[in-house]
């Protein structure tokens, strides 16, 4: 799961990223509000982090900016202003959450993926496909009823295909959800991945789109 983080204060963000990072998410760092409205008008991120403090653009501007743009990406709030009328503000200009700092990362982290989950319109519930399910919350996968063991970059991208099951991802689209910025992407990493849940969840749940991508079905193929 790959989201935006936007924070100014390099100790803080350079422990929110490393943290984050432990819990299976995928981070891009930015700390200024400039580059935060920028990032969110041009990359798809599953949720965003989001200081009130930031230069150049505070952090209300920055959400006023991009849902005037439409960009309906779910926001949460880090704040130092533990005040209901700050919060209201906040949440009255197009924040999804909010945590008051000092942050605790559990707490983060559950809410980051609660929002992810309500924005895609399924708050708790697990997914499944064939004879696959995935529970988010607990970030487990069961197949056929038994327990699968999977990598995190495995699991970020089995939950990446089950949230768009029946539509086509590029390989682009599928290295953008599981990678951030700066790190080093394999040519083949993708396809490894591919292979692996394969093995583990049965060769008929993804299926190849040559030239275009890959395709998770939702239904067992009829011969």
């Amino acid at each position: 799961m790959r989201i935006l983080l936007a924070e100014d204060d390099a100790l803080l963000g350079d422990g929110l990223r490393a943290g984050l990072r432990q819990r299976g998410f995928q981070v891009d760092w930015v700390r200024d509000g400039d580059a935060a409205a920028r990032e969110l008008r041009a990359q798809p991120y599953a949720a965003a982090v989001l200081d009130l403090g930031l230069p150049r653009m505070d952090g209300l501007a920055v959400l006023a900016a991009i849902r005037k743009a439409r960009i309906t990406t779910p926001v949460l709030v880090l704040t130092a202003r533990d005040t209901v009328p700050e919060r209201i503000l906040g949440l009255n200009t197009g924040a999804d959450d909010y945590v008051v700092k000092p942050v605790d990362l559990l707490e983060l982290a559950a809410r980051l993926r609660a929002l992810v989950r309500r924005s895609h319109g399924r708050p708790d519930e697990c997914l499944t496909a064939q004879d696959v399910v995935l529970d988010p919350a607990s970030r487990t996968v069961r197949r056929a009823d038994l327990p699968v063991v999977l990598s995190t970059r495995e699991f970020d991208l089995l939950h990446a295909f089950m949230l768009g099951a029946g539509r086509v991802l590029s390989r682009e689209q599928l290295e953008q959800q599981l990678y951030s910025w700066g790190q080093e992407v394999d040519s083949n990493a993708i396809e490894v991945h591919i292979h692996n849940l394969r093995r583990k969840l049965g060769s008929g749940l993804i299926q190849t789109v040559r030239g275009v991508g890959y395709m998770l079905l939702r239904d067992v193929p009829t011969p």
